[in-house]
């Protein structure tokens, strides 16, 4: 396949010039636009498939574990080669690993639209989360790269309203093409959208890299990371449904460790190493990060849970229980961009803190729904604070992590964010129903399930409230500049 971007003079001529895209103008719109819908597509993608899972089930003949890679395997794929996606940006050229990460989805995503069985379907799916991985945080890193830096705020805010606003409206659109066209028209929509990102994208998006890259891909690193991920994943997702430490269980998990403890070696070994050891030294970052793991984390533990406690708890019907957060769709829409602004002249710390306080408040309101209670008064008073909570913490988080590197490692720092965003959520989902006592016939029983979870969603608040803690008293507003005004 050539390169997309061989045959765009502009393009080529742009790489690493001055950042000039502004939201005032059509041509930074349109670029916007173009690594909107893409990142929509992937996130859209993680969620969309949840409510088809049932159908998929009827038609291909599968299993439990089966529906379960469905899942994971795209989230497994794309967790562990975010970072690596980030860093081949840097060196590549941003927008051409985000036309390669566009052309690989749309054609997995085909292939799984067609797929035979559901080998061929979690086969897909894992090749999706690698087209995934090229492109988001090639569509993050061109913001930040191409965009001027007052604008830079504001554009992340948007993406984020609008990335997160496909995210949460997933389940609906789902359930309602499943109902309508069968579960293979969820992968069409997917195809659509990528190719009607492609095309913006080749036309409107600059052509940007880090120009001090040099020597070999740490390819050893992706691999070693891709393992550890993939092996933990398994390892924990099986223990919960088995509701212990089986013999393969603690045999996959020791194969992450070692995964780990060979990654560590190499970054340290490697000329140009996928992690460079020398964030560890950029308090910034791994302030901001480590924020992202525990919000993040808490953002899908509750996710998971409420989506199947409506479902198998309350009897909503697929399409009702994702309708369910229609609220904190619109507060993101509404919300995120005017705080990308407000970030960017006041600093990010009270945003991070206010949202993360308002996240656990409203999982511990969730925490209290029970069989009988109505929506309006059991369901929207913890989803609309939840809501509120995330309008006032991603757009500000996201923009944090990249702005604490300059600009040529805007792949990097956007890969990073990502990934440990990701990861914290795959994790936090296997771990949770295992730290609550929930596994296999539990989440059908009704009075079981609501035992486990009010646990896990305190839980989840928890982990909330430690993201509060962090931004409280470890971010310092002065080492953060979003481009605020002197």
């Amino acid at each position: 396949m050539a390169d997309p971007a061989a045959h765009d003079p502009a393009a080529v001529a742009r790489v690493s010039g001055p950042a000039s895209l502004s939201l005032e103008e059509r041509a930074g719109r349109l670029a916007l636009a173009a690594v909107v819908l893409g990142s929509a597509a992937v996130f859209l993608d993680s969620t969309v498939i949840t409510v088809a899972l049932p159908a998929i089930a009827t038609d291909l003949g599968a299993d439990v574990a089966d529906q379960q890679w469905v899942a994971n395997s795209y989230m497994v794929t794309l967790s562990a080669l975010l970072l690596f996606g980030g860093r081949l940006g840097d060196r590549f050229g941003r927008r051409r690993m985000y036309l390669w990460g566009l052309g690989a989805f749309v054609v997995t995503a085909g292939l799984a639209a067609f797929a035979p069985t559901i080998e061929v379907l979690i086969a897909a799916r894992a090749l999706q989360g690698v087209g995934g991985a090229l492109l988001t945080p090639g569509s993050l890193s061109i913001i930040q790269a191409s965009f001027r830096r007052h604008d830079r705020a504001r554009a992340i805010g948007l993406w984020t309203a609008l990335s997160g606003a496909t995210t949460a409206g997933g389940p609906v659109a789902g359930g309602w093409l499943t109902d309508q066209f069968g579960w293979r028209s969820v992968f069409v929509l997917l195809v659509v959208l990528g190719i009607g990102a492609f095309v913006l994208a080749v036309r409107a998006v600059p052509e940007s890299r880090d120009r001090a890259a040099a020597g070999r891909v740490d390819v050893a690193g992706a691999v070693l990371a891709g393992v550890a991920l993939a092996a933990l994943s398994w390892g924990l997702t099986t223990a919960g449904d088995r509701g212990g430490f089986p013999p393969e269980v603690l045999a996959a998990i020791g194969v992450a460790i070692v995964a780990v403890v060979a990654f560590v070696a190499t970054e340290r070994r490697v000329q140009d190493p996928l992690l460079p050891p020398e964030l560890g030294a950029n308090r910034p970052l791994v302030v901001v990060n480590g924020l992202t793991f525990v919000v993040y984390g808490a953002l899908g533990g509750m996710s998971f849970l409420l989506t199947l406690y409506l479902q198998n708890a309350l009897g909503y019907s697929a399409a009702a229980a994702g309708a369910a957060s229609l609220p904190m769709i619109v507060l993101m829409v509404v919300g995120s961009p005017r705080m990308g602004e407000v970030a960017r002249r006041s600093g990010p710390r009270r945003p991070l803190v206010a949202g993360s306080v308002l996240m656990a408040v409203g999982m511990l309101l969730l925490s209290f729904l029970s069989p009988g209670d109505s929506y309006l008064v059991g369901v929207l008073p913890g989803v609309a604070v939840f809501g509120v909570g995330l309008m006032f913490l991603v757009a500000p988080v996201t923009a944090s992590a990249l702005a604490v590197v300059d600009d040529d490692h805007a792949g990097l720092a956007s890969g990073l964010n990502n990934a440990v965003a990701r990861t914290a959520q795959l994790l936090v989902v296997a771990v949770l129903p295992l730290a609550v006592g929930l596994s296999g016939d539990d989440f059908a029983d009704p009075a079981t399930f609501r035992v486990g979870y009010a646990l896990a969603l305190r839980l989840t608040a928890g982990l909330a409230a430690v993201g509060a803690v962090i931004a409280f008293t470890l971010l310092d507003d002065d080492t953060i500049d979003l481009g605020r005004d002197d």
